[in-house]
């Protein structure tokens, strides 16, 4: 019988906010001297503003999810600035402030995060984590912070969402020039090397259990990182902005007027400023995951980035996409993929045993499931 092997998670003590704050100061100070080039700069004073959404799961820690769009009232004037980060554009708003460099350091807040958490880029720790699969590595307590995250949601969705499906991410490639549909026996090969079970985190040490296993923080890292970026911003005194990492949008409090931000859900595979809905949202997240963004075709068959770690192969269950409402963005981001994965009854009963936590599903054909108190709680714009 197979020894299977229980992980270990030893809780740290929850830093007071001012030793937060501090922290993230620290991290920018070092980051000082880089440079960051701003792509754009976006005024939004009459205008809608779309992001940009790229994939999720490409080669650095990037997304796939639908682009949500942000209505701005005509009366604000807020400075905007944009950024090619994450493998996706990257894009900050505030409202209440016109200090620019606030922006340019919570760019660089995002650089540090990236250069720990990314799956490609050699100096980062999770690379180097995947590298030394077949040994004990210690993280920082970033990392690990993340890495605990992902494992929740990989034993509360029963495996549907893994943190560990690197080995089958890097197979199929999707989002890269690389991407293409493996070989039934080399996915069976990978699978063998899945399962979050076999990952054991005592302290801030990772071992795997087999050999072969890699992690991949794609489908949560963005959410994580959005949710310091917003701390780092109130720890500027911003409390009102939008930080929009490539189709997660986490909003900072609401508009100076006191009105909420109008955040537009894209219209499965129709044009990006097309949307399905517009919520009305304060101080929360609004993060989508669907089928659109990320695929190729072969042979007339649709193959999206959505992978089951069971099979190996894309999700089949006539969901096209799954947009979560909550406080903090990684869980958004964890929940969009999680229910996803389980379909639209087990997703729906999900989400509905969560306290302030709201979806809505699209099937195949268009029709919108909202859950048990989503209209109730959130203002849907006709």
């Amino acid at each position: 019988m197979r020894k299977y092997h229980t992980i270990k998670v030893i809780k740290q003590k929850k830093n007071k906010s001012d030793q937060n704050n501090k922290s993230s100061q620290n991290k920018i100070a070092f980051l000082g001297r880089r440079t960051v080039r701003c792509l754009t700069f976006i005024t939004l004073s009459t205008v809608m503003l779309t992001f940009i959404a790229c994939s999720k799961k490409s080669p650095s820690i990037d997304s796939s999810e639908p682009t949500p769009t942000v209505k701005v009232n005509e009366d604000t004037t807020p400075i905007s600035k944009s950024s090619f980060k994450l493998n996706t554009v990257v894009s900050i708003t505030l409202y209440d402030s016109q200090d620019e460099s606030i922006i340019d350091e919570a760019f660089q807040l995002c650089d540090y995060y990236e250069n720990l958490l990314s799956r490609t880029k050699k100096e980062s720790e999770i690379y180097q984590l995947n590298e030394k699969a077949h040994n004990s590595y210690t993280v920082s307590d970033d990392t690990k912070e993340l890495l605990t995250k992902g494992f929740h949601y990989s034993q509360l969705s029963n495996g549907a969402f893994d943190l560990t499906l690197e080995p089958l991410t890097s197979l199929w490639n999707f989002g890269s020039s690389e991407e293409r549909l493996p070989s039934q026996d080399e996915i069976k090969e990978a699978l063998t090397h899945i399962g979050y079970q076999y990952l054991t985190l005592d302290g801030n040490t990772i071992t795997f259990e087999k050999d072969g296993m890699g992690i991949d923080l794609g489908a949560i890292a963005k959410g994580y990182i959005a949710d310091k970026m917003k701390e780092f911003l109130i720890s500027k005194g911003v409390n009102s902005a939008i930080i929009n990492l490539g189709g997660n949008i986490l909003c900072v409090g609401e508009k100076p007027d006191g009105s909420a931000f109008k955040v537009g859900i894209q219209k499965p595979f129709k044009d990006r400023n097309e949307t399905i809905a517009v919520v009305e949202i304060r101080d929360l997240s609004v993060v989508s995951s669907g089928i659109y963004e990320r695929f190729f075709t072969v042979d007339g068959k649709n193959y999206h980035h959505i992978l089951n770690p069971a099979t190996g192969y894309p999700y089949e269950n006539d969901l096209t996409s799954v947009t979560i409402i909550s406080k903090e963005s990684v869980d958004g981001d964890a929940l969009s993929t999680t229910c996803f994965a389980l379909g639209l009854e087990k997703g729906m009963k999900l989400i509905e045993s969560m306290p302030d936590t709201y979806a809505v599903f699209i099937t195949s054909d268009y029709e919108l499931h909202y859950t048990k108190g989503f209209k109730e709680n959130i203002k849907i714009v006709e």
